[in-house]
């Protein structure tokens, strides 16, 4: 019996050992700007700006002082809408704007102008060539543009994995893992994938939002259509392959002791 207890005694030890090993989690791996005190910020940062890409939706509208001159440079469809009522029916048209899909080679059909080259420019530059091109026809024009579909994807060690839209097309890598509602405390903070689409071809960059001097990278501010992916840690990655049932082995192995110990005792 004493043999039994003492095998017992070594499990339970052992069982706990591994649990708190695998439980364990450092300050440096979980606290973010770690180091912010010493980074300097860069006076740069609102200047920064997205460029257009293929498959992106613009929406391009083109004002004027007179109205009535701007309508050329405006496409705009009418959807229909058939509503019956008793033995009658009428169709309602709702007039909306019409978007511009940036093709493969980024460029865009605009009325009056034709083909323009707008993929891998930035929403300036593109103000400035409509403001040129219009200016020709219509005396201080009016444009906006925006993108309409401006989207990203967070995926991984997160709370809420999915893909968020974007209405301002500006959003900063902290702001993204937000609106996932932050990482798992399982999320690895220090390498963060970001896969970004840069002139047709894929990057695959790594940020460590552990220490602050990330603000200052290329990669604080978001691309269209990025994709952030957030890795276990090791705790995960062991836990799985230990099991998650570890505390419960652990918490059965100590019940069986304790009967053990009662019956020895008893004996005794």
């Amino acid at each position: 019996m004493k043999l039994i207890f003492s095998f017992f005694i070594k499990i339970t030890g052992f069982l706990s050992l591994l649990f708190l090993f695998y439980a364990c989690a450092s300050k440096r791996d979980v606290v973010y700007y770690q180091n912010i005190d010493g980074i300097q910020s860069q006076k740069n940062a609102n200047s920064y700006e997205i460029k257009i890409q293929p498959d992106d939706l613009l929406s391009i509208i083109v004002s004027a002082e007179d109205p009535e001159i701007a309508i050329p440079f405006n496409l705009r469809t009418v959807s229909v809408s058939n509503q019956s009522k008793q033995n009658t029916v009428s169709a309602r048209g709702e007039e909306t704007m019409q978007l511009y899909m940036v093709d493969s080679n980024g460029n865009i059909d605009f009325p009056v102008l034709g083909r323009l080259k707008v993929g891998g420019l930035t929403r300036t530059e593109i103000l400035d060539m409509f403001h040129n091109k219009i200016g020709v026809y219509i005396k201080n024009p009016i444009i906006n543009i925006r993108i309409t579909n401006f989207k990203i994807s967070v995926h991984g060690e997160v709370n809420s994995p999915g893909t968020y839209g974007v209405a301002s097309e500006r959003i900063t890598l902290i702001e993204a893992l937000a609106m996932a509602k932050d990482l798992t405390i399982y999320g690895k903070r220090n390498n963060i994938l970001i896969i970004r689409e840069v002139d047709g071809v894929k990057t695959y960059n790594r940020v460590d939002i552990t220490k602050a001097d990330f603000i200052n990278s290329p990669f604080y501010y978001l691309a269209q259509n990025d994709v952030l992916y957030v890795e276990p840690n090791k705790n995960k990655i062991n836990g799985a392959a230990v099991g998650p049932n570890t505390g419960v082995l652990i918490s059965i192995t100590s019940l069986i002791i304790t009967i053990i110990t009662l019956i020895v005792t008893s004996t005794n």
